[in-house]
């Protein structure tokens, strides 16, 4: 008597090369899995399944992690994750840079949230972070999602956009969220030490709020840095620092060396990181294969022109001497860098043109001063623009990615081919980013092999994150899998055309399902949202 439908494997994918995430050399297996779960790997020629897949000359790794990612409230928008997953994403962590969904106890706080999402037509009604998760669960979105606590929304919980030292009281308060945050399953914190109000943050205040996170449970400090320009090497000594004095790793997000002053200063900063995991701090970092940075067009501005939240800039933005001024100092610190801000987002239909188009194309359209030009589109829009920001040299990225405790983040939201998420000019690692390290990194510019690759974007960021039970093939693991052509993976979107798909990714597969096949999803959407334990 043959074995029931309740007891037979569900897939056995026959002679894989497989990548098991740990960064060896493949080998040649059948992997079979039992519903969500990874359950036999090895020769299994006289075993059956429901389904049976020839992967002859094929390769199957983990499903990529994408420890920095930027979906959050988006995942309630669009929950089928189209751009990770076409590119091999089965996880993705949000919450980064200080920003995350929630607390929003605060009413201004969630007033201010919801006007911005109104535009994808998300409807505030959480408050805390199990709310906000529950919410996602409701939606089954199709890849794993996680979070993080960001230091920037817990302080404006607490402090609104007020930039001065926290008082004891609301040190305490902001602790009471973190700790909060993490009992309901954030997996850490994060700090944006550019963006206010988390900009405001004193060392002390994050040392607090890491020791915080790590009373309830969660061990982990990623961080945007205080610099990635001139002060990149005082910004990293701060993280350690931080880390060092809660007792918690390190992550340093999207590590990089910004402005053409600064190009090699990389080399110095993983000399200190590798110094400070010789001493036994657990510090990791992650990085886009990129050179173009991609956020809000306001950080072009001074930071004591953004003082005081989007009200105060705004205002000082309408007032004819103060704009006067601004124009005056973004003219000298911007000379001849114009062309290196891409235009890629704007709120409102009456500057749509305007996506795509160069910071210098645009003042010659308007038939102004590019750092006139600047305040005028900040100021029509809100301060909502976002830009693409070419600052990276390649042989920076190239460093920072031969580093072993480097993983891959795309540092992108999830975007969709239609519908809400379409809008705009996404940067186009919101697409690629993966293939561009696991294959264009490898095979193309030889920084690490495949195998190497692979780790990075998978069993290496589990690692940095202490998730457990995915990142890696084993039997009793997750079946997060990707199917692809080692020998053609790569990246084709370019900043032209940024939502072009990969080549070489077959098949995705999250918890056992198939959820993209041949670059088109399958419509089943069989994500967990993963909170910490």
């Amino acid at each position: 008597m043959g074995p029931t439908l309740d007891s037979m494997l569900s897939i056995i994918f026959r002679d894989a090369r497989l990548y098991d995430g740990r960064g060896g050399p493949p080998q040649v297996v059948d992997v079979a899995t039992y519903r969500d779960r990874i359950a036999l790997i090895g020769r299994l020629n006289e075993r059956e399944a429901r389904e049976v897949i020839d992967c002859r000359g094929l390769a199957l790794c983990p499903g990529f992690i994408d420890i920095h990612s930027h979906t959050d409230e988006l995942w309630l928008a669009e929950p089928r994750m189209e751009s990770k997953l076409l590119q091999g994403v089965t996880t993705e962590i949000g919450g980064n840079c200080g920003a995350s969904a929630a607390p929003l106890v605060d009413a201004g706080l969630r007033r201010r949230r919801a006007q911005r999402l109104r535009v994808y037509g998300v409807d505030v009604t959480w408050s805390n972070v199990d709310e906000f998760l529950a919410l996602v669960a409701h939606e089954h979105p199709a890849i794993n999602v996680a979070t993080l606590i960001g230091l920037g929304t817990t302080r404006a919980n607490v402090a609104g956009d007020d930039p001065r030292p926290l008082a004891r009281e609301q040190i305490q308060a902001q602790a009471r969220l973190v700790r909060e945050a993490v009992e309901a399953g954030a997996w850490g914190v994060s700090s944006g030490l550019v963006y206010p109000p988390g900009s405001h943050a004193t060392t002390e205040e994050l040392t607090a709020m890491a020791q915080a996170a790590a009373a309830a449970g969660s061990a982990l400090y990623a961080t945007h840095l205080r610099s990635e320009s001139d002060g990149l090497e005082e910004a990293v000594d701060e993280a350690l620092h931080v880390g060092a004095a809660a007792g918690v790793s390190v992550l340093l997000s999207h590590h990089k060396a910004w402005g053409k002053r600064n190009w090699g200063r990389v080399h110095r900063t993983l000399a200190t990181v590798d110094a400070a995991r010789d001493h036994g701090q657990p510090v990791f970092a992650d990085a886009y294969p990129y050179l173009g940075a991609w956020t809000e067009l306001a950080q072009m501005l001074p930071a004591d022109a953004r003082s005081g939240g989007i009200d105060a800039t705004l205002e000082r933005l309408r007032d004819p001497a103060q704009r006067t001024a601004l124009a005056l100092t973004l003219e000298l610190s911007w000379q001849g860098r114009w062309h290196e801000v891409l235009i890629t987002d704007v709120a409102s239909a009456r500057n749509e043109e305007l996506v795509g188009l160069r910071l210098d194309d645009v003042a010659r359209r308007w038939r102004m001063q590019p750092a006139a030009a600047l305040l005028r589109l900040l100021d029509e829009e809100d301060l909502t623009p976002a830009a693409i920001f070419f600052e990276m040299t390649q042989s920076d990225v190239d460093a920072v990615f031969s580093a072993r405790f480097v993983a891959v983040g795309s540092d992108a939201s999830a975007r969709a081919l239609r519908g809400v998420t379409a809008r705009g000019l996404p940067h186009p690692r919101a697409f690629g980013a993966f293939p561009r390290a696991v294959g264009r990194y490898s095979r193309r510019r030889h920084v690490f092999d495949v195998a190497e690759g692979v780790r990075r974007a998978t069993s290496l960021p589990a690692e940095i994150l202490g998730l457990h039970g995915r990142g890696t093939i084993e039997e009793g693991a997750y079946a997060d899998l990707v199917l692809f052509d080692d020998d053609t993976l790569i990246d084709r979107a370019t900043y032209e055309q940024p939502t072009l798909p990969p080549e070489g990714i077959r098949a995705v597969y999250v918890n056992g399902v198939c959820a993209s096949r041949e670059g088109t999803l399958t419509g089943e959407r069989p994500g967990h949202v993963l909170r910490r334990p």
